[in-house]
């Protein structure tokens, strides 16, 4: 039994230590990946300089022989000098691309003092173009890597093995939590219980281990490379630098999760005070959600969209007029920002009675909540089946965005029925104007609960930012063609 034992506790370590491997090796192609894309970038700038000639100079220009190897050396000790190549960064969601972004423009700025102090004949049109082609490239290239990652941890490769110290509670949610963001990369694999917490496995949504005392011999056995101590794991900060000095000289992270959740990194900042590790928590944005920054952005992303996009939608009109002579709008009274009704603009994707059959098509379903969907709707047509499946029945609703009554991103416009059953917390929704794709679209859309996009929306209004709105966007390019959960 004891070999037994052994041979089943070596897999578990020698995948822990795999993950470590495995980014290494994605950091060092990472390096190479950068390392090629400047050089073209840089090799593509000085073509371009050459052959678009706008900033004419008679100055004399360094050859790119000399120039052009230091320039990229230079780019990519910033880069490794803000941590775009450090483990703790990796796969780190925004702040990966932040990084590279920043490093881009403090490489730039480099450049220029330096070429200003030591009057340095460089091109300046050179080296515009060289930071205006290699960063988009740069984080492009850093797309690449993160879809890599996502596939090797869709295949069981890169995930880090937790253990959770802590209460029920807060096993719970960090269970939870991973659960829903796979692409993280961290499954959690047991929990230790703390001294004076009744272990009531059926609580837990894992396995319990053992008590806290045993937590470094249990990471050894279960082949566990992340310790995350959550809500109860500790009475006291004794306890827990107990916790650390017990993983001290292994390879094992420990992770504190403090008690804030549904809260953006943006907001979070922390602070030493007289040793004291202090989280400020900004306010929430709902009033930034619902300022002039994002109107702009609204009215200049919908005009544009509606001068691309007005053929698109002429043939679409068409394709509808001539399926059943039916109207091509569908106008339906929605419940928009602080609970003004407005009426929202949709391609008609269904029969003109479809109204009238969704209530028995409810009772049949058993279905008495909100966000009513249903596959294989017997409702829709031919055409608007189509139309559904990629969005484009909502097209329409630019019109809205340019009236001030949606945005282009925020939580979904609901029925009045629908709001009636919200509860006090659940009205936040309403502080900002609805919009045409949200978080909770981008992130199951029709395959969500009501409740779990709910809470997508809630932490949209409270963390909102235009860059959280540029990426909404584009995931949702990436749903509609992908055809995620739309019905």
């Amino acid at each position: 039994m004891a070999l037994e034992t052994h041979v089943g506790a070596a897999a578990p370590v020698r995948a822990a230590g795999s993950v470590l491997r495995w980014v290494r090796v994605l950091l060092t192609a990472t390096a190479l990946v950068d390392l090629l894309v400047l050089s073209y970038a840089v090799l593509l700038a000085w073509n371009l300089r050459w052959n678009v000639d706008v900033w004419a100079s008679s100055a004399p220009v360094s050859p790119l022989g000399r120039s052009a190897p230091v320039l990229v050396a230079g780019w990519l000790l910033v880069l490794a000098a803000h941590g775009a190549y450090s483990r703790r960064t990796f796969g780190g969601g925004p702040d990966e691309y932040r990084v590279v972004a920043t490093a881009s423009v403090v490489a730039g700025g480099l450049v220029g003092m330096t070429c200003y102090l030591f009057q340095l004949p460089l091109s300046r049109g050179f080296v515009a173009l060289s930071f205006l082609l290699g960063t988009p490239m740069l984080l492009l290239g850093r797309l690449v890597v993160r879809r890599v990652t996502s596939e090797l941890r869709r295949g069981g490769r890169m995930v880090h093995r937790v253990i959770a110290v802590g209460g029920p509670s807060g096993t719970c949610e960090v269970f939870d939590s991973l659960s829903r963001e796979r692409q993280a990369g961290y499954q959690l694999v047991g929990a230790c219980v703390p001294d004076g917490i009744a272990a009531e496995p059926a609580r837990f949504p894992v396995p319990i281990l053992g008590s806290v005392a045993d937590t470094r011999r249990l990471c050894d056995e279960v082949g566990a490379d992340t310790v995350l101590v959550t809500r109860g794991g500790y009475a006291s900060a004794k306890e827990l630098r107990r916790i650390a000095w017990d993983l001290e000289g292994s390879s094992i992270d420990l992770v504190v999760v403090p008690s804030v959740t549904d809260v953006a990194g943006p907001r979070i900042h922390m602070r030493p005070v007289a040793g004291l590790p202090l989280l400020h928590v900004e306010q929430p944005q709902a009033g930034e959600a619902g300022g002039l920054a994002k109107r702009v952005f609204d009215v200049v992303g919908a005009l544009t969209a509606l001068a691309l996009l007005s053929p698109l939608m002429l043939a679409v009109a068409v394709l509808i007029r001539r399926e059943d002579r039916g109207p091509v709008l569908f106008v339906q009274p929605r419940i928009g920002r602080d609970g003004r009704t407005f009426g929202c603009y949709k391609f008609r994707s269904m029969f003109v009675d479809a109204e009238r059959m969704e209530q028995r098509l409810r009772d049949r379903a058993g279905h008495a909540g909100a966000l009513f969907k249903m596959k294989d709707d017997p409702r829709i047509t031919r055409v608007g089946g189509f139309l559904r499946r990629y969005s484009v029945d909502e097209l329409p609703q630019l019109m809205n965005v340019v009236r001030g009554e949606m945005s282009l991103v925020g939580p979904r416009p609901q029925q009045s029925w629908e709001v009636a059953t919200y509860t006090d917390w659940e009205h936040r929704r309403l502080r900002v104007r609805p919009g045409m794709t949200g978080l909770w679209q981008v992130s199951g859309r029709s395959q969500l609960s009501f409740d779990e996009a709910i809470r997508l929306d809630l932490y949209y209004v409270d963390n909102w930012s235009l860059m959280a709105d540029l990426v909404i966007m584009a995931k949702t390019v990436q749903a509609v063609l992908g055809k995620t959960g739309a019905y």
